[in-house]
């Protein structure tokens, strides 16, 4: 049975740790109506259900289903990702990761699923099995072999950790997402040098291919101005050296490539 709109409202208050009289504040309303309105004695004019869902910054997802639960029209769509309206976009990530050769680069969906990846980052998770279509969630859960290839396994599932929190803490509720927090923070032992420590600059995921170990860092594109759900849930992943070795091995290998396919 779908909740009503004063709970769903209520749910996400909780998750934004706002009181009613912090959500009025900031929306401009009283904090008397806004009871009201989680109490189902008034009903929210559409204006109020978009005010109140920016102010707790909700992703288009929640919106929907706080508008639905008002009774109105949701405000997002989600197209097919083939959908010809959404051609420019899948134009501009292509070009996003082919020009970051010759460092790895991914596009992921919100379950780290992978949409689409440059020949770099093909090249380096191929040896463990992981290909277009394939869930980064489930092999670094599950993947024996990426597992062994990661040099410092247990930071990067720390930092998995605090990345897969923060992403559910913005989509509110997701089933994919809490399964694999849970089963890192069962994979992580808690370490106080770290809490107490001062944290460094780069935390970097260290890979080992070919006899050689990789060190990268990583920064995350989304793209914004869109209305379609679909898209506004996608992530293009660029990883960049951490340090000159990495670096050097990894443009050699490209200057080998292109030398390759030159005499080919």
């Amino acid at each position: 049975m779908a909740e009503g709109f004063g709970a769903v409202l209520k749910k996400w208050r909780g998750l934004r740790r706002m009181s009613q009289m912090d959500l009025a504040l900031q929306a401009g309303v009283s904090a008397r109506h806004l009871s009201f309105l989680e109490s189902g004695r008034s009903r929210p004019s559409r204006g109020m259900v978009l005010r109140l869902s920016d102010e707790l910054q909700m992703p288009g997802g929640a919106r929907n289903q706080l508008l639905t639960a008002a009774g109105l029209a949701p405000a997002h769509v989600s197209r097919d990702l083939n959908d010809a309206e959404l051609a420019p976009l899948w134009q501009a990530a292509e070009q996003m990761l082919a020009a970051h050769a010759p460092y790895p680069a991914m596009m992921i969906d919100r379950h780290w699923r992978l949409l689409d990846l440059n020949r770099a980052a093909a090249a380096m998770l191929g040896s463990s099995g992981i290909s277009k279509g394939s869930s980064l969630l489930k092999a670094l859960l599950g993947n024996a072999a990426l597992r062994a290839a990661l040099d410092n396994l247990e930071e990067v599932e720390r930092h998995s950790l605090a990345r897969l929190r923060t992403e559910l803490a913005h989509f509110g509720a997701d089933p994919v997402l809490e399964q694999a927090v849970a089963r890192l923070q069962a994979n992580v032992a808690a370490s106080e040098a770290l809490q107490q420590g001062v944290m460094p600059a780069v935390i970097p995921a260290r890979y080992r291919m070919g006899g050689h170990v990789l060190s990268f860092f990583s920064t995350i594109t989304q793209f914004g101005g869109t209305g379609d759900l679909a898209m506004s849930e996608l992530r293009i992943e660029m990883l960049f050296p951490a340090d000159g070795a990495t670096r050097d091995v990894l443009e050699a290998i490209a200057g080998q490539g292109a030398a390759d396919s030159a005499g080919g």
